[in-house]
């Protein structure tokens, strides 16, 4: 329970979902968490046991550290701003995750419009940059320190009609790599996590649709759909001490959706 001891780490998208997953579990794992979101509630739609506490409530709950502040990812002031709250409050930053992401889909790529472009290049790639640009001037002050970015599947491969999002984490997949290349001899390590369809508010449509999500799970090697503690988990390890040789990996929690996907003719 003392993976994270003495660390402190950000996690952007924090109030809902995978971010509020991985923001609960470091906190269980000793690290003081800054929970940053658009809001404190969470997301509608959310598969949250404890719906009605907020990320912090539920940390704080379990005898864990964490506050709450407001960030626009899109903003890069208000993420050095975030940046910033954390060494004042907490007096170091060790770790950070970013999180925060939106997604398009349901149409061809001609039928995308530049609004749907620009609010998945926005959130996913400019706010990851920002995150990225900003935690790097912290860590090269103090030696070093752990970047923790969370893709996509969509960032190793293409999907049908998702391109505006599927662009958007390409580019972050590309950063990620960027970042470990330029960064590494300065103690500064970078991960991307890629999961495929986890439960959270973000995939509660496609997770309603009873036959949707029958086809999907049947689709995968594993034959269910992720869960968050399947990221969270993988968010501590890369995160901790435990992974120090680990750089520049773009690590995917899929169920094994990129090794092949299932039809019924391959039964």
């Amino acid at each position: 329970m003392n993976r994270l001891k003495d660390k402190v780490a950000i996690v952007t998208g924090a109030s809902s979902g995978i971010g509020r997953a991985i923001a609960v579990h470091y906190a269980k794992e000793g690290a003081k968490v800054v929970v940053a979101d658009l809001h404190e509630g969470r997301n509608h739609g959310g598969f949250e046991d404890t719906a009605s506490a907020t990320t912090v409530e539920e940390i704080e709950k379990s005898g864990g550290t964490a506050f709450f502040t407001t960030c626009d990812v899109t903003s890069q002031q208000q993420v050095a701003d975030l940046v910033g709250i954390a060494v004042r409050r907490f007096g170091t930053l060790d770790v950070i995750v970013n999180n925060a992401g939106i997604y398009r889909s349901g149409k061809l790529v001609h039928e995308f419009d530049e609004e749907d472009l620009d609010a998945c290049w926005d959130v996913n790639l400019k706010g990851t940059w920002f995150g990225c640009q900003e935690a790097i001037k912290v860590f090269l002050g103090k030696g070093g320190g752990t970047i923790v970015n969370i893709v996509s599947t969509a960032g190793l491969g293409g999907h049908p009609k998702q391109s505006v999002y599927n662009i958007s984490k390409g580019a972050v997949s590309s950063l990620t790599k960027c970042v470990a290349i330029e960064y590494g001899r300065d103690g500064i390590r970078a991960n991307g996590i890629c999961p495929t369809y986890a439960k959270t508010s973000m995939t509660r449509g496609h997770f309603d649709d009873a036959d949707y999500m029958k086809a999907f799970a049947e689709s995968i090697p594993l034959k269910r759909w992720g869960e968050v503690d399947d990221i969270s988990n993988l968010a501590v390890f890369l995160a901790s001490d435990e992974s120090a040789y680990i750089h520049g990996a773009l690590i995917p929690v899929d169920g094994g959706e990129t090794l092949c996907r299932y039809s019924v003719e391959d039964e």
